[in-house]
């Protein structure tokens, strides 16, 4: 007569198995020399340089993603992706991330780290660790580690009277991906890649410190909504000349559609901010208003400019 099974045992075999084989698929080969990553209680990172600049994002299907529109492996490359933007948005170089899943039993954890490692291959930002849980619904809490050499990083709240006002591209882009998806139209639609596969501006933030902006942060919210974050924290109001919508794109979703993950960037010297975007290869950024000094100025156009775009409810 065999023995009697373990039941907690099977149970540590199996969750061996499976974190073995998402291992394999999240880990690099080019570690740093003094550095470790995954396989150990806690990873080990070289010191940083200048400030370390630290934020956590949280993807959640059905919220984030629509999960009878997208693969389970795009939630995992957007959650990783969404939270490097709040890197892109302070001028941070990445450093690292450490990523955390729940998930019901029975979910395709092998495609969602697909996802994850996806993205940190594409950034060149190593997953250094993470922790993998049951849960009721399929999440990824993504937490980005980066650095800001030499003057920091960009806040949100150093906007001034007289700043120019400027994006790093047009705006609509993700939301009309996510409008055409539901009309039907197939994954490698161009505008649905945008929804499904943003990239976050990373160049374009380290450029923007580099020229020594006053304030800045990702458009992840919808320009509605974030531009009126960046007033908030720094009290001042602005005048909007246009918005720069994109081709398929509605003004409704270039205004407030957001996850389009682009740059919006308040400087006195826009001449030094164009110099060095063109000097390292990078789209010219474009101007869309000024920031004015009254809190309450807040046009577009001359006319009122609503806070709107996405909000989570709670």
């Amino acid at each position: 007569m065999s023995a009697p099974t373990d039941p907690t045992k099977e149970r540590s075999q199996h969750e061996d198995d499976v974190l073995e084989r998402i291992t394999k698929i999240v880990t690099r080969d080019n570690i740093p020399r003094g550095e470790r990553h995954v396989g150990d209680d806690a990873a080990v990172l070289l010191p940083f340089v200048g400030e370390a600049i630290v934020s956590t994002d949280v993807a959640v299907l059905g919220v984030h993603l629509e999960a009878s529109l997208f693969p389970l492996v795009d939630l995992g490359y957007k959650a990783v992706m969404s939270a490097l933007s709040d890197l892109a948005a302070m001028g941070a170089r990445p450093r690292g991330l450490v990523v955390a899943v729940t998930a019901p039993p029975g979910s395709d954890l092998e495609s969602l780290h697909r996802g994850i490692a996806e993205a940190a291959a594409l950034t060149n930002t190593p997953i250094v660790g993470g922790d993998l849980s049951r849960g009721t619904d399929v999440a990824v809490t993504v937490t980005v580690f980066g650095e800001c050499p030499g003057r920091g990083a960009v806040l949100r709240r150093g906007a001034q009277e007289g700043d120019e006002l400027l994006v790093t591209g047009p705006l609509g882009r993700a939301a009309a991906g996510l409008r055409r998806r539901r009309d039907g139209a197939p994954l490698s639609d161009e505008l649905v890649e945008a929804h499904r596969r943003p990239w976050p501006r990373l160049n374009e933030g380290m450029a923007a410190r580099g020229a020594h902006v006053h304030a800045m942060m990702d458009l992840s919210d919808g320009l509605g909504l974030d531009l009126h974050r960046l007033a908030d924290a720094s009290n001042v109001g602005f005048e909007l000349r246009a918005i720069p919508v994109a081709s398929g794109a509605t003004e409704d979703e270039a205004t407030s559609g957001g996850e389009d993950y682009e740059l919006l960037i308040a400087t006195n010297d826009p001449g030094r901010l164009r110099t060095m975007f063109f000097d390292r290869g990078l789209r010219e950024p474009l101007t869309i208003g000024v920031v004015v000094a009254d809190p309450l100025v807040r046009t577009l156009g001359g006319a009122p400019f609503i806070r709107q775009g996405f909000e989570h409810e709670f």
